[in-house]
């Protein structure tokens, strides 16, 4: 038994988003984004309970697992049949879910084609289905619901606008509302029976409710000029795709027919427009518009540390004031410089990445990593697709008339998708030797565009920068590409170059994972600070290195000048990995690179 949603606590957005989906599914689907344990699946499951039954049924809840290839999704041939010489569809998932909830746990780490393919059944309420001659197409309207973390990556920005709404979603942050949460969840734990009963006039309130809207929805009307209203909400956040404005249209409108109105007024769109802007705004534009938040009281001011135990302490007043800063203490003073695009100008001869790190993806694919999305017409396929080659065979037999046989033109091969992304760990240089803004400008313009690589690849990208006495993990390994870009953009340059310290604490991030990993070292390696306890900064550089020989890795030299020392070369080479100039490094050496790494 499903916990009833009108005994939801709290998570007002989302049940907002979700009832206004179940009026009116062409919104395009709600994406519930947040912290593990917030109530996502739970909030989903009860939705299909509010719907109205489908064929003499309860209204279905259908999930979908993350592993599922494109013919259990939309359907096959139905193999049996064909063998019999008939034409028949095998319906998938989404035929399944008709009439009720399609769910999807951790969408972000569904494969991008279904995602893409799902959200066009959403939108179009048909799914059609094209197989070996057959082209078969049904009914599919259902309430398309992803949840995900977004501590585990984000979907790509066009799969984003697909979705209608989008809800953020944060455990309570009272202990009164974490408090009744927990008390309502011990009742439902130990008598599922009793609790939906205690229930039960409100779930019957809510679906009389929806039901209501439903039908009331086609004779809702938006005035003109909320129109206008619309589209200024919308380019006031910075969107471009007018997707947002017919989300916004349709979702006002189930609004108001919610409420039992047959008209929009100005305060649905204010409700609406937080749900329909937060995932498609621009980064540099304001916030979706709010409602008005309580007032706090001010934050009270800490007391002051004491000098004896804060190596901040002011100078007393007696001191002498320092005088301009020379050039040792300009390299030390921390400042944040901006990230400059790579040049488009130069080219440079490229070297294929060390076998290892070009091969590291390439392996994995060929040991029979992945999972099969699709089958594909392959007169030699290095993997057999048996039941796709059986139905062509079939087909072929039938329609000639002859005895089922199998020849070189019915067979098909398995379309794998690789293993999920693996672990990039970016080790920055942030000292703030001679040309530290030029060359920082550069560092963050490289790192953003591998970033961005990263991302596409669906892997882990962790920031560690070093500066001043020692490294910092400035970002764990995440596969949110906005906070690993954030960490990036806020990183300061200036003081020393712990090089050694940035080596040892890449090691102990990586841990057993290391060669798995892929190591982007962006330094001119002019190590200078000493592990604790004294010695040879270059010798422990050098040391450290070697400890991670091994680990897939590339160095990105970034000394500038007319004489160079060389250091990033001889870090290379004690690591094995390939050494590339950031100088000339232009926009399509590094595809080039990237490609040649894949």
């Amino acid at each position: 038994m499903n916990y009833p949603f009108a005994a939801v606590a709290g998570q007002d957005d989302l049940k907002l988003a979700l009832l206004l989906l179940a009026v009116n599914p062409g919104v395009g689907g709600v994406l519930a984004r947040g912290d593990k344990g917030s109530a996502k699946s739970t909030t989903a499951r009860a939705l299909a309970e509010l719907l109205p039954p489908h064929g003499g049924q309860p209204a279905p809840f259908v999930t979908l697992p993350l592993g599922a290839t494109e013919d259990r999704v939309v359907g096959t041939l139905d193999l049996e049949r064909v063998l019999r010489g008939e034409k028949a569809l095998q319906p998938g998932l989404v035929a399944e879910a008709h009439g009720g909830v399609l769910y999807i746990d951790e969408v972000n780490l569904l494969a991008d084609h279904l995602v893409d393919l799902l959200l066009d059944v959403a939108a179009m309420g048909v799914n059609r289905v094209q197989r070996e001659g057959v082209s078969v197409e049904h009914e599919a309207r259902f309430a398309l619901v992803g949840t995900m973390n977004p501590e585990e990556g984000s979907l790509r920005p066009q799969f984003l606008d697909r979705f209608g709404l989008c809800v953020d979603v944060h455990a309570p942050s009272t202990p009164q509302e974490r408090a009744e949460i927990v008390r309502r969840r011990m009742r439902f734990e130990r008598d599922p029976q009793a609790f939906a009963a205690e229930w039960q006039a409100a779930q019957q309130e809510l679906g009389s409710r929806l039901e209501a809207a439903r039908a009331r929805l086609p004779q809702v009307t938006l005035h003109d000029a909320l129109l206008e209203e619309i589209s200024r909400l919308c380019t006031e956040a910075g969107v471009r795709s007018l997707r947002a404005d017919l989300v916004m249209h349709r979702a006002a409108c189930a609004l108001a027919a919610l409420e039992g109105r047959l008209e929009v007024n100005g305060e649905d769109l204010l409700r609406v427009a937080p749900l329909v802007l937060l995932h498609r705004r621009a980064h540099d534009a304001p916030r979706p518009p709010q409602p008005p938040a309580p007032a706090q009281e001010p934050t009270p001011t800490p007391p002051p540390r004491s000098q004896e135990n804060s190596s901040e302490a002011q100078a007393p007043e007696s001191a002498e004031r320092p005088g301009p800063p020379d050039a040792k203490t300009a390299a030390e003073e921390p400042t944040v410089f901006a990230a400059a695009p790579l040049g488009a100008a130069r080219t440079v001869q490229l070297r294929d990445v060390s076998g290892a790190l070009a091969g590291r993806r390439s392996v994995s694919r060929e040991a029979g990593g992945g999972r099969t999305v699709r089958a594909v017409r392959d007169p030699a396929p290095a993997r057999l697709a048996v039941s796709a080659t059986l139905r062509h065979a079939a087909e072929r037999s039938a329609a000639q008339g002859t005895p089922l046989t199998v020849s070189a033109d019915d067979l098909h091969g398995r379309v794998l998708e690789g293993r999920a992304g693996s672990r990039v760990l970016f080790v920055v240089d942030a000292s703030g030797s001679m040309g530290a803004r030029a060359r920082m400008e550069a560092v963050k313009g490289t790192a953003l565009a591998l970033l961005e690589d990263a991302y596409t690849r669906r892997d882990e990208v962790g920031v560690i920068a070093f500066r001043g006495p020692a490294a910092e993990l400035l970002l764990p390994p995440t596969r949110d590409l906005e906070v690993a870009r954030a960490a990036l953009e806020r990183l300061p340059t200036g003081g020393r170059t712990p090089l050694a310290h940035a080596l040892h604490l890449a090691g102990e991030v990586l841990g057993r994972r290391r060669h798995e990993a892929l190591l982007v070292l962006l330094t001119d390696g002019r190590g200078n600070v000493p592990l604790p306890g004294g010695g040879d900064p270059w010798e422990q550089t050098l040391a450290a290195a070697r400890k991670l020989s091994g680990t897939p890795a590339l160095v990105l030299d970034t000394e500038s000048g007319m004489v160079r020392a060389g250091r990033a070369a001889e870090v290379a080479a004690a690591l094995g990995a390939e050494l590339l100039t950031l100088e000339a490094l232009t926009q399509e050496q590094l595809t080039l690179t990237l490609r040649a790494r894949r």
